[in-house]
């Protein structure tokens, strides 16, 4: 089969288009005919080995796959874990999630990791609570983008979305974000503020680490909470804990994948996701669709912020 393989940690020209052997699956494991598979942030993480979770070589990338179940004829979506980037790959049984007719591969994808991300954001860590304020970086990313178009679905009461460029501003604006602001770093507090009527906001979604934390978490008011599911710039940050005392806030950390060991936590999610969408409540940002071998070129696109929504690959392209 066609698939992307690492047999090195670094850039990436390290993702290189292979003709190898197709997975064969375990007990307990279904084998998955690929249309489509997700690229997502923490891939480039795992290639230069710098991700949560440490990574062994040869690798084939990617963590979750829409396609056909092998066995069954069912289309579905899976986590795979590693794999994705292929003509076929494997996923646990458990990891195995039937689709609805309604529901296209793209929508999946952005609901079986970004989606399910956002929605415990909000239940979960951050435990945004009625009429509370949210701050959603990143708004026309991936988890961004749904993030924001839960928001007031989940309680929030006003909703501050950040994106790099005025038109990505504008689609969270179109999405249900009631400001948009620049997330530059520079003057970043005082226009989350401003943007939320000029008081202090409740509740901030943080993805990038560094300068952009620091500023989010200046602009919290008393009982305020950062929720950080994210490093991107690879820049982390400490807190000191008489500055959680003197001002009464609260950083979080969420790693979607510790759900998956509680796995109600995961399925209930999907589930209302599906359900929101198939009911026209929630639209997922499905960005650009790249052929197996221009995979690196997803990735340093995805990086450089040149994109918009979830990101596919075609193993079949």
């Amino acid at each position: 089969m066609r698939a992307i393989q690492m047999t090195e940690f670094g850039g990436p020209e390290v993702l290189q288009l292979r003709d190898i052997p197709a997975p064969e699956p375990a007990p307990g494991e279904v084998l998955i005919r690929v249309s489509r598979a997700g690229i997502n942030f923490a891939d480039t993480h795992t290639r230069t080995n710098s991700y949560v979770q440490k990574a062994t070589l040869p690798l084939v990338p990617g963590g979750e796959v829409a396609g056909v179940r092998q066995d069954s004829g069912e289309r579905v979506v899976a986590l795979v874990g590693s794999g994705g980037y292929a003509e076929y790959a494997t996923a646990p049984r458990e990891h195995v999630f039937a689709l609805p007719e309604d529901i296209d591969d793209g929508t999946a994808l952005a609901m079986v990791i970004q989606g399910t991300t956002a929605w415990h954001l909000y239940r979960t860590s951050g435990r945004v609570a009625q009429g509370e304020s949210v701050v959603v970086h990143s708004a026309a990313g991936g988890v961004g983008s749904l993030a924001v178009q839960l928001g007031h679905a989940l309680g929030a009461g006003r909703v501050i979305a950040t994106a790099s460029s005025e038109d990505k501003r504008s689609l969270a604006l179109t999405l249900g974000a009631d400001a948009a602001v620049d997330p530059a770093h520079e003057g970043l507090t005082e226009r989350l503020i401003e943007a939320n009527g000029e008081h202090p906001v409740d509740v901030v979604f943080e993805t990038s680490g560094g300068e952009i934390f620091d500023a989010s978490y200046r602009a919290l008011g008393p009982f305020g909470r950062i929720v950080a599911y994210g490093i991107s710039t690879s820049r982390p940050n400490e807190i000191s804990t008489g500055s959680l005392l003197r001002h009464s806030r609260a950083v979080v950390g969420f790693y979607l994948f510790h759900c998956l060991r509680r796995p109600a936590m995961f399925a209930d999610a999907l589930a209302d996701l599906f359900a929101r969408a198939a009911r026209g409540e929630l639209r997922a940002i499905v960005g650009a669709t790249y052929p197996l071998e221009q995979a690196a070129q997803a990735q340093i696109d995805l990086r450089e912020r040149r994109t918009t929504g979830k990101l596919l690959l075609d193993p079949c392209a």
